[in-house]
């Protein structure tokens, strides 16, 4: 897959091991895939490390076949979510015509909460996101996701936007809240990498 998103999902203890979920992205035969996989460091007896990868199902709002989006994971009170967030996707088949056939639009604004222990998937529609964002910068704290930049791909342009959201997890429905911060820049396809509890580094980008 070319362009997937992928965020590490680390254990409660140090004993338990780290995995890694991988969504989205673009198949070598220039098509895109919806498929959601958790993959995980297997030691076997012979002291011989392997990956095992295994592909899960979802139910409810599933996010639809997308790249250059972002996904990450948020814990609260004691519990897991994985949140997916914006990226592109082919237009939809009704709108397309021989020569659009594969033209790209903007994945709408939604925030999508995915429950990996019972296999769903929840969307949120939020007034401070506006705009399909793609390739942006995404980094989550406890119950904290920081999206930064990004290019929309309907207006051209890379607004200098930073958001906050913040996703409580009680006992019952799920609770997701978005702040526009100020301080944010226009910058879109950057890596960035958590170097301290409170410290990120981002490098590179448009």
């Amino acid at each position: 897959l070319r362009y997937p998103a992928v965020c590490a999902v680390r254990g409660r203890t140090e004993s338990e091991k780290c995995q890694y979920v991988i969504h989205g992205g673009k198949t070598p035969n220039n098509e895109l895939s919806d498929k959601i996989y958790v993959m995980g460091i297997v030691c076997k007896p012979s002291k011989k490390i392997t990956f095992k990868c295994t592909e899960k199902e979802l139910v409810g709002d599933v996010p639809e076949a997308r790249y250059g989006h972002t996904i990450n994971t948020v814990h609260s009170r004691g519990k897991s979510m994985s949140v997916i967030f914006g990226g592109r996707s082919y237009i939809p088949l009704g709108q397309r015509t021989t020569e659009k056939w594969n033209s790209v639009v903007d994945c709408m604004p939604h925030v999508f909460l995915v429950d990996f222990e019972f296999g769903c998937c929840t969307s949120y529609i939020l007034p401070e996101l506006q705009d399909g964002l793609s390739f942006h910068v995404s980094i989550a704290r406890n119950d904290t996701i920081y999206i930064l930049g990004g290019h929309s791909l309907e207006n051209n342009i890379r607004p200098p936007n930073l958001y906050r959201l913040k996703i409580d997890l009680p006992l019952g429905s799920p609770a997701v809240s978005c702040t526009i911060l100020p301080g944010g820049i226009s910058v879109s396809s950057a890596l960035v990498t958590q170097t301290g509890d409170k410290e990120f580094v981002m490098v590179g980008g448009y």
